[in-house]
């Protein structure tokens, strides 16, 4: 299984961009998403932005995982 997770660009230089993951700050490649500046938020997977999203899918997307980690952490399973 694959996961990409939503960050929000905070610095862009070319191709490579500093995103904010959570409460993580990493480099990130562009190159699948030319179009995406800083502020934007995109799909993060493998180190790449995989795709653009708004800000309303990101935070659903960061509520939904927080609702699974509370979830995993209370013994329960899915």
């Amino acid at each position: 299984m694959c996961l990409a997770l939503p960050a929000q660009i905070d610095e862009k230089q070319g191709d490579d961009a500093w995103v904010t993951l959570g409460e993580t700050r990493m480099k990130t490649n562009l190159i699948m998403t030319p179009e995406a500046d800083v502020g934007d938020w995109v799909l993060v997977h493998a180190g790449f932005a995989i795709q653009t999203l708004t800000e309303e899918a990101a935070r659903e997307t960061w509520e939904l995982l927080g609702v699974l980690t509370a979830d995993e952490e209370e013994g329960s399973s899915l």
